[in-house]
């Protein structure tokens, strides 16, 4: 196992995970630290319990959020590609290529927090 030191709302963790998920581990703990540091500055000093929760719940609702758009974005996308059945397939106009670009960033998002 590999050990990774984070902080998390200026808290220090020493956390075990499989060696080579390091930085995977630093970017999951980088975005829980970003939501309790923005936690702490809403309500103040809480609780280590209480603010990883909070903050864990907070990262989850974005994630929700996320996930919505995503459906939403890919459900935009198979209405485009369907209405353009008549057109060369292989040429997109610019709102489905922005669509199709949207949906890659919220999907890398995704990926990010699910990590």
């Amino acid at each position: 196992m590999a050990r990774v030191n984070v902080e998390i709302g200026k808290r220090p963790f020493d956390v075990a995970c499989e060696p080579g998920q390091e930085g995977f581990l630093k970017a999951a703990a980088a975005l829980l630290d970003a939501e309790a540091t923005e936690l702490s500055a809403q309500i103040g000093r809480l609780p280590e319990q209480r603010m990883l929760l909070m903050a864990g719940l907070m990262l989850a609702d974005k994630m929700a959020t996320l996930r919505i758009q995503l459906a939403q974005a890919e459900e935009k996308l198979a209405q485009l590609a369907e209405n353009q059945t008549g057109n060369d397939p292989g040429r997109l106009d610019a709102a489905s290529l922005s669509i199709l670009n949207r949906l890659v960033e919220r999907g890398e998002e995704l990926a990010a927090l699910g990590r």
